[in-house]
């Protein structure tokens, strides 16, 4: 067998094998290659742990998102039904003061119906008083007459009034 450089690239390659194995290199290897799966290993349970918490957030975060729509959505029925409350109030009021306008205008065209037919009593009271003063005046003559008539449209007078 002829020894070339084939010869001594192969011994070369087996005695650097052998060296490896003798200074330990495959065992530190596969330490550096456990502690690098260790530390993916924890990176995985950080990230799954930090997942979890983020989930935890979300669901979180989404409860009080509906709890405060369903709070926003009950104060608005309850602003509602106060604004309905608030026009019902405002309508009876409303009738209430017209009713009272009204009756106080009907209370004024009958007081003021009342005190135009006293004036008309009144006025037809004097115009009939000068009437018969005239009549009597025109019939009887002398102080009898004058008496007579004096005493009548006294007597008219406490009657019609």
């Amino acid at each position: 067998m002829p020894i070339d450089a084939s010869f001594f690239a192969l011994v070369g390659l087996i005695l650097f094998f052998v060296l490896l194995v003798y200074v330990g290199v495959h065992t530190k290897i596969g330490k550096a290659l456990d502690a690098r799966s260790e530390s993916i290993a924890k990176d995985l349970d950080e990230a799954k742990r930090l997942r979890e918490e983020a989930a935890a957030l979300l669901a979180d975060y989404q409860k009080r998102a509906r709890d405060a729509e369903t709070e926003a959505q009950t104060i608005i029925d309850k602003a509602r039904r106060e604004a309905v409350a608030l026009a019902e109030v405002a309508k009876a009021d409303m009738e209430d003061y017209v009713t009272r306008r009204t009756k106080m205008a009907e209370d004024k065209i009958t007081q003021a119906e009342h005190q135009a037919l006293q004036e008309v009593k009144a006025l037809s009271a004097d115009v009939s008083i000068a009437a018969a003063e005239k009549i009597l005046s025109a019939k009887l003559a002398g102080k009898a007459g004058a008496d007579l008539v004096a005493a009548s449209i006294a007597d008219v007078k406490n009657r019609l009034n």
